[in-house]
């Protein structure tokens, strides 16, 4: 009989996205799946999801109170930013709904995500062993352990990008709840099982070795160890008309003259920071795809969003969408030359699969930490920000160094290598048959202890 597992992401397609890509390498490696979320998420993952995986990962709704949120509120994307501690509330409002999914089902593993300590709680009532699965790299996995252990001065990492420390304990000490942040993400790492799952490969881990020594040491106090589970690169499954505009608008450009711009499905512009990127964009004189999206409650047109005239005076040189696009079609296509982006795990990685310099323009949570390591790896180049705000000037400059001047020719070279190295690491199934091993020795001896008990 197969081991049977059941996954629940944060609810936000950055989160979830990785868990489905680990569903599906777990899965071939002959666990049954259940991936558990809500509607709004599982309607784009049954469009997209192979019909390889139709029996071994089967998607099952967790239902959350209406009163708290609407279900087109279910997910971080297009929530309003001043309503994000609603849907946290919101998803510890369903524990009931999941231990009813949980006797239903007796998973054999749980495996799961931040914020939500009440999972461990409802399994450990069951007597079913849990797994915590960091979606971010060993350096902000590190970091965040420094934070809750409050000896964020012995962090190793530069005091530049320490600079948002400030903010991130305020972040910390937020309450929902009845717990703070802090309290909660404690709770969520204590309580999993004798391994934490952590999705980096191998061949990051020179680069945040000292990191990983960190995390391991510290686990290893409660005799838990960190496994790498390599990058989970995402395998989306396009329809062919998908981004067909903006896919024969990049076929009349050059080989490497576009800049790709796109700042995730969470993190919504400001005013200010949208006249800046397009400014930029302006004094850079390169060709573009701009992503200039807007939350639910401020839906506004291209013209509204954008500068005065900056529509028409770019016409002929840029290509603006405000709704979903097909990001890894766009980022495969030879035209495109560069990407400016948050630098979220998930952009960096994507950029890396097809040799894309990045241009990072940091915001919030754990992307200081993920621009660093773009500087370290060589793959990009970051946009200066002084008292959080960045120039146009300056994003301007960066672009066409990336992309245009003598230094992009180092680049392109390290961002070449570094995708050569990671698609050949993503054909070695060295890290998955080692989480594979681990997860189902962690289920035995979950049973032998059971049986010894009984």
């Amino acid at each position: 009989m197969a081991t049977s597992i059941l996954m629940l992401p944060m609810l936000a397609y950055g989160h979830a996205l990785p868990f489905l890509e680990l569903a599906k390498k777990l899965s071939a490696k002959n666990f049954d799946i259940y991936f558990c979320s809500t509607n709004i998420i599982l309607i784009s993952f049954k469009k997209t999801l192979e019909d390889k995986f139709s029996s071994s990962i089967q998607l099952i709704e967790i239902k959350l109170p209406w009163a708290l949120l609407p279900p087109h509120y279910h997910s971080s994307k297009d929530l309003p930013p001043h309503l994000f501690h609603l849907l946290i509330i919101a998803f510890d409002s369903a524990k009931p709904a999941f231990c009813k999914i949980l006797d239903t089902l007796k998973p054999t593993i749980v495996v799961y995500d931040l914020f939500q300590p009440w999972v461990a709680e409802a399994t450990r009532e069951r007597n079913i062993p849990t797994v915590f699965f960091s979606i971010f790299n060993v350096v902000n996995s590190s970091y965040f352990e420094y934070c809750r252990r409050g000896c964020v001065d012995k962090c190793p990492l530069p005091e530049k990008y320490l600079q948002d420390e400030q903010a991130v304990f305020h972040f910390l000490n937020l309450v929902v709840s009845g717990m703070t942040i802090k309290e909660i993400l404690m709770k969520s790492i204590d309580q999993s099982s004798n391994i934490i799952l952590c999705r980096t490969s191998g061949d990051q881990v020179e680069v945040e070795s000292m990191y990983l020594d960190y995390l391991n040491t510290a686990a290893a106090e409660s005799s838990k160890e960190w496994v790498l589970v390599g990058l989970l690169f995402p395998k989306h499954v396009y329809k062919e008309d998908d981004g067909r505009d903006v896919i024969e608008w990049l076929d009349k450009k050059e080989l490497s003259s576009v800049v790709y711009v796109n700042f995730g499905s969470s993190y919504f512009l400001s005013k200010e920071e949208i006249d800046g990127i397009a400014r930029g964009i302006e004094r850079s004189k390169v060709d573009f795809i701009w992503v200039a999206r807007s939350h639910a409650e401020n839906k506004s047109s291209i013209d509204e969003a954008l500068p005065q005239g900056f529509v028409e005076r770019k016409k002929d040189k840029g290509f603006i969408v405000q709704e979903w696009v097909p990001q890894v079609k766009i980022l495969g296509h030879i035209s495109i030359g560069g990407f400016v982006n948050h630098v979220g795990w998930s952009s960096i990685i994507e950029a890396m699969m097809f040799g894309v310099p990045i241009v990072s323009i940091l915001m919030e949570g754990d992307q200081p930490r993920n621009s660093l390591l773009v500087l370290e790896t060589g793959v990009g180049m970051e946009v200066p920000k002084e008292n959080r705000m960045f120039k146009g000037e300056d994003l301007a400059r960066v672009i066409r160094q990336v992309m245009v001047q003598e230094e992009s020719k180092q680049i392109r070279s390290k961002v070449k290598e570094m995708c050569q190295n990671i698609w050949h690491k993503n054909e070695d199934d060295h890290e998955i048959n080692l989480v594979a091993q681990k997860l189902i020795f962690l289920a035995t001896s979950h049973y032998d202890e059971e049986i010894k008990t009984t």
